[in-house]
């Protein structure tokens, strides 16, 4: 890994850049700051965990604190408006792109 001003730059290692170029019919690169929780949905997640079953937690061990993240994840993923509100507080939109083939052989 290369350092770039102590910042942690993956995206310049010329195998990177390689990939990034050979695959840019449907890979678009974008560069971010090195930390932008403002612009990561993660970090809306994140925040959801801690204000719910992570608020005011105690527990014996790591396998039990596992198993409460697991349980509150399992609780976001079930109600997507939560997690839509995490990404459209960055600002982000997800870009779809339907690929359709006109070879139509059977």
């Amino acid at each position: 890994m290369t350092q770039h001003r102590g910042i942690l730059s993956l995206h310049l290692v010329p195998g990177m850049r390689a990939f990034a170029a050979e695959n840019a019919s449907w890979l678009t690169v974008f560069q971010l700051p090195a930390y932008a929780p403002d612009l990561n949905p993660a970090e809306g997640i994140w925040s959801l965990l801690k204000r719910g079953v992570l608020a005011n937690l105690a527990v014996a061990d790591f396998r039990q604190l596992v198993r409460v993240v697991k349980r509150g994840l399992k609780k976001i993923q079930y109600r997507p408006h939560l997690v839509n509100g995490c990404l459209a507080e960055t600002g982000l939109t997800l870009m779809h792109s339907v690929t359709v083939s006109s070879d139509i052989t059977n």
